[in-house]
């Protein structure tokens, strides 16, 4: 069975209590000592007796660790402070963007009509007012848009066509105007067979002639 450690308390007895601080303060000393010279670790042992006498060490100057205890613990306040006031700043910041984000929802459901039953009159002229310029500026983007789109298939068409001239005069022909136009292309070819040829509907011979022909007569 594990028993548990006595817990330390004050010595009653007096001639006990300063026959164990002279042991102790002797022996705390004497590690102080040796902390600073195995370590190389600045030192300063303050202690006072019960009766309020003085027993100090110091592995180099008291005054000097002392002055650079109190210059590092007054830099740790600072430090201690300036993170404060940034965790605070921080905090505030916070809670400043969440009321704006609260603001932009509430805003976007009265601009997509939803929850304006507590809007006023003139909330509900500044809503339709937003809406009307939103929609203005969508309007003029989309004109913008087409009107690209088609300058773009303009100079489209004009490479195409310039490639197209120059395809036509190495292959030593005329490009071919008549395309676009093929019902126009169709009647003037028919009527140039039928002026080349002589032939008219007047002298084309529809009758049926059986026998041998006239000139073996």
């Amino acid at each position: 069975m594990v028993r548990g450690k006595t817990p330390m308390r004050r010595i009653e007895n007096a001639t006990s209590r300063q026959v164990t601080f002279s042991k102790r303060r002797n022996g705390l000393l004497k590690k102080a000592f040796e902390l600073s010279v195995l370590c190389d670790a600045e030192v300063a042992l303050v202690i006072f007796s019960p009766r309020g006498k003085l027993y100090e060490f110091a592995s180099s100057s008291m005054q000097g660790t002392i002055e650079r205890y109190m210059r590092h613990t007054k830099d740790r306040r600072k430090e201690k402070q300036s993170s404060e006031q940034e965790i605070e700043l921080c905090k505030q910041e916070t809670a400043d963007l969440m009321k704006k984000i609260e603001l932009l929802e509430a805003s976007k459901r009265k601009l997509l009509g939803i929850g304006l039953g507590n809007c006023c009159i003139e909330e509900l002229q500044h809503i339709e007012q937003q809406l009307e310029s939103s929609v203005s500026n969508i309007r003029a983007r989309k004109t913008q848009v087409f009107k690209e789109q088609i300058e773009k298939l303009k100079e489209k068409e004009r490479v195409l066509t310039t490639e197209n001239a120059m395809l036509s005069e190495k292959c030593g022909t005329q490009p071919d105007k008549e395309a676009s136009h093929p019902a126009a292309g169709w009647n003037s070819s028919s009527s140039m067979r039928e002026s080349g040829s002589g032939i008219t509907s007047e002298e084309v011979e529809t009758q049926l002639f059986i026998g041998p022909p006239p000139s073996r007569r």
